[in-house]
Protein backbone atom coordinates (compact mmCIF):
# COMPACT_ATOMS: atom_id res chain seq x y z
CA UNK A 1 0.00 0.00 0.00
CA UNK A 2 1.34 3.46 -1.01
CA UNK A 3 2.41 5.53 1.94
CA UNK A 4 0.65 8.87 2.48
CA UNK A 5 2.81 11.92 1.83
CA UNK A 6 3.60 13.72 5.12
CA UNK A 7 1.95 17.12 5.57
CA UNK A 8 2.77 20.20 7.60
CA UNK A 9 0.13 19.05 10.11
CA UNK A 10 2.24 15.93 10.73
CA UNK A 11 5.28 18.14 11.28
CA UNK A 12 3.41 20.42 13.70
CA UNK A 13 2.05 17.46 15.68
CA UNK A 14 5.52 15.85 15.88
CA UNK A 15 7.13 19.14 16.99
CA UNK A 16 4.34 19.99 19.44
CA UNK A 17 3.60 23.35 17.83
CA UNK A 18 0.73 24.89 15.88
CA UNK A 19 0.44 24.53 12.11
CA UNK A 20 1.10 28.26 11.65
CA UNK A 21 4.25 28.09 13.77
CA UNK A 22 5.49 25.10 11.77
CA UNK A 23 4.79 26.99 8.52
CA UNK A 24 6.68 30.08 9.68
CA UNK A 25 9.64 27.98 10.85
CA UNK A 26 9.89 26.10 7.56
CA UNK A 27 9.62 29.30 5.49
CA UNK A 28 12.46 30.95 7.40
CA UNK A 29 10.29 33.64 9.03
CA UNK A 30 11.97 35.64 11.79
CA UNK A 31 9.08 35.61 14.27
CA UNK A 32 9.85 32.08 15.51
CA UNK A 33 12.13 31.25 18.44
CA UNK A 34 15.33 29.36 17.68
CA UNK A 35 14.19 26.51 19.92
CA UNK A 36 10.85 26.15 18.11
CA UNK A 37 12.52 26.38 14.70
CA UNK A 38 14.95 23.60 15.59
CA UNK A 39 12.10 21.37 16.85
CA UNK A 40 10.15 21.94 13.63
CA UNK A 41 13.14 21.23 11.38
CA UNK A 42 13.94 18.08 13.32
CA UNK A 43 10.30 16.97 13.08
CA UNK A 44 10.28 17.63 9.32
CA UNK A 45 13.32 15.41 8.89
CA UNK A 46 11.83 12.73 11.10
CA UNK A 47 8.53 12.46 9.21
CA UNK A 48 10.10 12.96 5.76
CA UNK A 49 8.27 16.19 5.01
CA UNK A 50 9.11 18.11 1.82
CA UNK A 51 7.65 21.53 1.17
CA UNK A 52 5.24 21.81 -1.77
CA UNK A 53 6.98 24.54 -3.73
CA UNK A 54 4.18 24.74 -6.29
CA UNK A 55 1.64 25.51 -3.59
CA UNK A 56 3.98 28.05 -2.02
CA UNK A 57 4.50 29.59 -5.44
CA UNK A 58 0.79 29.95 -6.04
CA UNK A 59 0.50 31.93 -2.80
CA UNK A 60 3.62 34.05 -3.32
CA UNK A 61 3.50 34.46 -7.09
CA UNK A 62 6.92 32.79 -7.41
CA UNK A 63 7.70 29.12 -8.03
CA UNK A 64 11.49 29.12 -7.84
CA UNK A 65 11.51 27.58 -11.34
CA UNK A 66 13.40 28.98 -14.33
CA UNK A 67 13.25 27.77 -17.92
CA UNK A 68 16.04 27.31 -20.46
CA UNK A 69 15.35 26.66 -24.15
CA UNK A 70 18.48 25.85 -26.16
CA UNK A 71 18.73 24.65 -29.77
CA UNK A 72 20.70 21.42 -29.36
CA UNK A 73 21.36 19.73 -26.01
CA UNK A 74 23.59 17.15 -27.75
CA UNK A 75 26.07 19.86 -28.75
CA UNK A 76 28.62 20.10 -25.91
CA UNK A 77 28.71 23.89 -26.19
CA UNK A 78 25.01 24.18 -25.34
CA UNK A 79 25.45 21.60 -22.59
CA UNK A 80 28.05 23.92 -21.06
CA UNK A 81 25.61 26.83 -21.26
CA UNK A 82 23.00 24.71 -19.49
CA UNK A 83 25.47 23.68 -16.80
CA UNK A 84 26.42 27.29 -16.07
CA UNK A 85 22.78 28.32 -15.89
CA UNK A 86 21.90 25.39 -13.63
CA UNK A 87 24.76 26.10 -11.23
CA UNK A 88 23.88 29.79 -10.93
CA UNK A 89 20.17 29.04 -10.49
CA UNK A 90 20.97 26.54 -7.72
CA UNK A 91 23.19 29.09 -5.95
CA UNK A 92 20.11 31.31 -5.77
CA UNK A 93 17.76 28.56 -4.59
CA UNK A 94 16.06 28.10 -7.96
CA UNK A 95 15.60 25.05 -10.18
CA UNK A 96 16.07 24.94 -13.95
CA UNK A 97 13.84 23.25 -16.53
CA UNK A 98 15.85 22.58 -19.71
CA UNK A 99 14.32 22.09 -23.17
CA UNK A 100 16.00 21.47 -26.55
CA UNK A 101 14.26 22.96 -29.60
CA UNK A 102 16.43 21.08 -32.13
CA UNK A 103 16.38 24.27 -34.25
CA UNK A 104 12.65 23.70 -34.84
CA UNK A 105 10.28 26.66 -34.48
CA UNK A 106 7.24 24.50 -33.73
CA UNK A 107 9.07 22.63 -31.01
CA UNK A 108 10.33 25.89 -29.55
CA UNK A 109 6.76 27.26 -29.40
CA UNK A 110 5.63 24.08 -27.66
CA UNK A 111 8.39 24.44 -25.08
CA UNK A 112 7.43 28.06 -24.38
CA UNK A 113 3.83 26.95 -23.76
CA UNK A 114 5.05 24.22 -21.40
CA UNK A 115 7.09 26.77 -19.44
CA UNK A 116 4.07 29.04 -19.05
CA UNK A 117 2.00 26.11 -17.83
CA UNK A 118 4.75 25.20 -15.35
CA UNK A 119 4.47 28.75 -13.96
CA UNK A 120 8.20 29.43 -14.25
CA UNK A 121 9.35 32.78 -12.91
CA UNK A 122 11.17 33.50 -16.18
CA UNK A 123 13.13 31.88 -18.99
CA UNK A 124 16.36 32.02 -20.97
CA UNK A 125 15.73 31.40 -24.66
CA UNK A 126 17.81 30.96 -27.79
CA UNK A 127 15.20 31.95 -30.41
CA UNK A 128 15.34 29.87 -33.59
CA UNK A 129 12.88 31.89 -35.72
CA UNK A 130 12.71 35.48 -36.92
CA UNK A 131 9.12 35.81 -35.68
CA UNK A 132 8.79 37.46 -32.29
CA UNK A 133 5.13 36.47 -31.86
CA UNK A 134 5.77 33.51 -29.57
CA UNK A 135 7.94 35.60 -27.28
CA UNK A 136 5.35 38.40 -27.27
CA UNK A 137 2.80 35.88 -26.05
CA UNK A 138 5.20 34.34 -23.52
CA UNK A 139 4.06 36.85 -20.92
CA UNK A 140 6.93 36.22 -18.49
CA UNK A 141 10.36 37.78 -17.94
CA UNK A 142 12.96 36.39 -20.33
CA UNK A 143 16.56 36.83 -21.47
CA UNK A 144 17.80 35.83 -24.92
CA UNK A 145 21.08 34.03 -25.65
CA UNK A 146 23.07 33.09 -28.74
CA UNK A 147 23.67 34.86 -32.03
CA UNK A 148 19.96 34.72 -32.86
CA UNK A 149 19.32 37.22 -30.06
CA UNK A 150 20.90 39.97 -32.19
CA UNK A 151 17.62 40.16 -34.14
CA UNK A 152 15.93 41.57 -31.03
CA UNK A 153 18.10 44.48 -29.79
CA UNK A 154 15.35 45.87 -27.53
CA UNK A 155 15.53 42.82 -25.26
CA UNK A 156 18.16 41.77 -22.75
CA UNK A 157 20.50 39.16 -24.19
CA UNK A 158 23.81 37.45 -23.55
CA UNK A 159 26.13 35.89 -26.13
CA UNK A 160 29.66 35.43 -27.39
CA UNK A 161 31.41 38.35 -29.05
CA UNK A 162 31.44 36.71 -32.49
CA UNK A 163 33.25 39.60 -34.18
CA UNK A 164 36.04 39.49 -31.61
CA UNK A 165 36.19 35.70 -31.86
CA UNK A 166 36.43 35.54 -35.66
CA UNK A 167 39.12 38.22 -35.69
CA UNK A 168 41.01 36.33 -33.00
CA UNK A 169 40.93 33.18 -35.13
CA UNK A 170 41.86 34.98 -38.35
CA UNK A 171 44.76 36.82 -36.70
CA UNK A 172 46.07 33.50 -35.42
CA UNK A 173 45.78 31.93 -38.87
CA UNK A 174 47.69 34.84 -40.38
CA UNK A 175 50.40 34.52 -37.73
CA UNK A 176 50.86 30.91 -38.85
CA UNK A 177 51.10 31.93 -42.52
CA UNK A 178 47.52 31.07 -43.50
CA UNK A 179 46.39 34.32 -45.13
CA UNK A 180 43.60 32.88 -47.27
CA UNK A 181 41.88 29.99 -45.45
CA UNK A 182 38.89 28.06 -46.72
CA UNK A 183 35.70 28.22 -44.65
CA UNK A 184 33.25 25.59 -43.49
CA UNK A 185 30.08 27.44 -42.55
CA UNK A 186 26.69 26.58 -41.10
CA UNK A 187 23.35 26.66 -42.94
CA UNK A 188 22.45 29.90 -44.73
CA UNK A 189 19.30 30.21 -42.61
CA UNK A 190 21.27 30.74 -39.38
CA UNK A 191 22.14 34.26 -38.27
CA UNK A 192 25.37 32.91 -36.68
CA UNK A 193 26.60 32.12 -40.20
CA UNK A 194 25.93 35.66 -41.40
CA UNK A 195 27.71 37.19 -38.38
CA UNK A 196 30.72 34.90 -38.85
CA UNK A 197 30.91 35.62 -42.58
CA UNK A 198 30.52 39.38 -42.18
CA UNK A 199 33.50 39.64 -39.85
CA UNK A 200 35.52 37.29 -42.07
CA UNK A 201 34.84 39.56 -45.07
CA UNK A 202 35.90 42.64 -43.12
CA UNK A 203 39.13 40.94 -42.09
CA UNK A 204 39.93 39.96 -45.69
CA UNK A 205 39.18 43.42 -47.11
CA UNK A 206 41.50 45.01 -44.52
CA UNK A 207 44.29 42.77 -45.85
CA UNK A 208 43.50 43.35 -49.52
CA UNK A 209 42.21 39.80 -50.00
CA UNK A 210 39.14 39.13 -52.14
CA UNK A 211 36.87 37.03 -49.88
CA UNK A 212 34.82 35.89 -52.88
CA UNK A 213 37.89 34.10 -54.22
CA UNK A 214 38.24 31.92 -51.12
CA UNK A 215 36.63 28.46 -51.07
CA UNK A 216 33.59 28.08 -48.82
CA UNK A 217 31.30 25.15 -48.09
CA UNK A 218 28.09 25.00 -46.05
CA UNK A 219 26.89 22.20 -43.80
CA UNK A 220 24.94 21.40 -40.67
CA UNK A 221 26.60 22.20 -37.33
CA UNK A 222 27.45 18.52 -36.79
CA UNK A 223 30.39 16.15 -37.21
CA UNK A 224 28.82 14.72 -40.36
CA UNK A 225 28.13 18.22 -41.66
CA UNK A 226 31.81 19.10 -41.28
CA UNK A 227 32.93 15.81 -42.80
CA UNK A 228 30.88 16.17 -45.98
CA UNK A 229 31.82 19.86 -46.37
CA UNK A 230 35.50 18.97 -46.00
CA UNK A 231 35.18 16.22 -48.60
CA UNK A 232 33.84 18.79 -51.07
CA UNK A 233 36.74 21.14 -50.29
CA UNK A 234 39.27 18.37 -50.90
CA UNK A 235 37.72 17.68 -54.30
CA UNK A 236 38.47 21.24 -55.43
CA UNK A 237 41.64 22.12 -57.31
CA UNK A 238 44.22 23.57 -54.98
CA UNK A 239 47.93 24.27 -54.71
CA UNK A 240 50.00 23.72 -51.59
CA UNK A 241 48.89 23.57 -47.99
CA UNK A 242 45.17 23.92 -47.23
CA UNK A 243 43.98 25.76 -44.12
CA UNK A 244 40.34 25.57 -43.00
CA UNK A 245 38.41 27.66 -40.48
CA UNK A 246 35.29 25.74 -39.37
CA UNK A 247 32.28 27.53 -37.87
CA UNK A 248 32.08 25.14 -34.92
CA UNK A 249 34.17 22.41 -33.31
CA UNK A 250 31.88 19.54 -34.28
CA UNK A 251 32.33 20.53 -37.92
CA UNK A 252 36.08 20.86 -37.40
CA UNK A 253 36.26 17.36 -35.92
CA UNK A 254 34.26 16.06 -38.88
CA UNK A 255 36.72 17.79 -41.21
CA UNK A 256 39.57 15.92 -39.50
CA UNK A 257 37.77 12.65 -40.23
CA UNK A 258 37.46 13.57 -43.91
CA UNK A 259 41.17 14.43 -44.08
CA UNK A 260 42.11 11.01 -42.71
CA UNK A 261 39.66 9.25 -45.03
CA UNK A 262 41.30 11.01 -47.98
CA UNK A 263 44.71 9.61 -46.97
CA UNK A 264 45.98 13.02 -45.88
CA UNK A 265 47.36 14.24 -42.58
CA UNK A 266 46.47 17.06 -40.22
CA UNK A 267 48.31 19.40 -39.87
CA UNK A 268 51.00 18.29 -42.35
CA UNK A 269 48.69 18.50 -45.38
CA UNK A 270 45.64 20.31 -44.01
CA UNK A 271 45.41 22.75 -41.09
CA UNK A 272 42.09 23.05 -39.25
CA UNK A 273 40.86 25.72 -36.83
CA UNK A 274 37.68 25.15 -34.84
CA UNK A 275 35.22 27.44 -33.11
CA UNK A 276 33.43 26.80 -29.78
CA UNK A 277 35.98 25.22 -27.43
CA UNK A 278 34.13 21.98 -26.63
CA UNK A 279 36.04 19.43 -24.49
CA UNK A 280 36.20 16.84 -27.30
CA UNK A 281 38.73 19.03 -29.12
CA UNK A 282 41.32 18.24 -26.46
CA UNK A 283 41.06 14.50 -27.13
CA UNK A 284 41.20 14.45 -30.93
CA UNK A 285 44.45 13.64 -32.70
CA UNK A 286 45.97 16.06 -33.25
CA UNK A 287 44.35 18.23 -30.62
CA UNK A 288 42.06 20.83 -32.14
CA UNK A 289 43.17 24.43 -32.09
CA UNK A 290 40.01 26.44 -31.54
CA UNK A 291 38.47 29.77 -30.61
CA UNK A 292 36.66 28.97 -27.36
CA UNK A 293 33.33 30.62 -26.59
CA UNK A 294 32.53 31.04 -22.86
CA UNK A 295 29.58 28.62 -22.75
CA UNK A 296 29.35 28.17 -18.99
CA UNK A 297 29.91 31.87 -18.35
CA UNK A 298 27.10 32.71 -20.78
CA UNK A 299 24.75 30.49 -18.78
CA UNK A 300 25.79 32.11 -15.50
CA UNK A 301 25.45 35.66 -16.82
CA UNK A 302 22.09 34.91 -18.45
CA UNK A 303 20.67 33.71 -15.12
CA UNK A 304 21.96 36.86 -13.40
CA UNK A 305 20.27 38.99 -16.06
CA UNK A 306 17.07 36.96 -15.73
CA UNK A 307 16.93 37.53 -11.98
CA UNK A 308 17.25 41.26 -12.71
CA UNK A 309 14.36 41.01 -15.18
CA UNK A 310 12.22 39.15 -12.63
CA UNK A 311 13.00 41.76 -9.97
CA UNK A 312 12.13 44.63 -12.33
CA UNK A 313 15.77 45.66 -12.83
CA UNK A 314 16.19 44.89 -16.54
CA UNK A 315 19.61 45.05 -18.20
CA UNK A 316 18.35 46.03 -21.64
CA UNK A 317 20.88 45.64 -24.42
CA UNK A 318 23.22 42.87 -25.45
CA UNK A 319 26.00 41.56 -23.22
CA UNK A 320 28.97 40.42 -25.32
CA UNK A 321 31.22 37.82 -23.70
CA UNK A 322 34.83 37.68 -24.98
CA UNK A 323 36.28 34.49 -26.46
CA UNK A 324 39.79 33.06 -26.18
CA UNK A 325 42.15 31.03 -28.34
CA UNK A 326 43.13 27.49 -27.33
CA UNK A 327 46.19 26.37 -29.27
CA UNK A 328 46.79 22.64 -29.76
CA UNK A 329 48.21 20.79 -32.75
CA UNK A 330 45.85 21.08 -35.70
CA UNK A 331 47.47 24.15 -37.31
CA UNK A 332 50.79 23.92 -39.14
CA UNK A 333 53.09 26.94 -39.04
CA UNK A 334 53.86 27.65 -42.70
CA UNK A 335 54.98 31.24 -42.16
CA UNK A 336 58.66 30.32 -42.47
CA UNK A 337 58.06 28.51 -45.78
CA UNK A 338 56.58 31.53 -47.53
CA UNK A 339 59.80 33.55 -48.08
CA UNK A 340 61.44 30.44 -49.58
CA UNK A 341 58.46 29.85 -51.82
CA UNK A 342 58.45 33.48 -52.97
CA UNK A 343 62.18 33.35 -53.71
CA UNK A 344 61.78 30.09 -55.58
CA UNK A 345 58.96 31.47 -57.76
CA UNK A 346 61.05 34.60 -58.45
CA UNK A 347 63.91 32.57 -60.00
CA UNK A 348 61.47 31.32 -62.69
Amino acid sequence: MQRRRPTIIDVARKAGVSKSTAGRALSGASNVTDEARERVLEAARAVGYERNDLAVGMRSGRTGLLGLVIPDITNPFWAEVARGAQDRAAENGASLLVFSSDWDHGREASHLRALRQARVDGAIINPVADSFDDLDRFGLPFVLIGSSAERFPANSSVGSDIAQAVRLGMDHLVSKGHHAPALILGPKSRIARARFLRTFHEHCVERDIDPAALPMEDGEYTVEGGRTAMMRLLQRDRVGHLAVFAANDLMALGAMVAVREAGLRCPEDVSILGFDGIPAGAFSWPGLTTVAKPGREIGVRAVDCLFDEIAGRPEHGRVFMPCRLIERGSLADVSLDQPRRAASSGRG
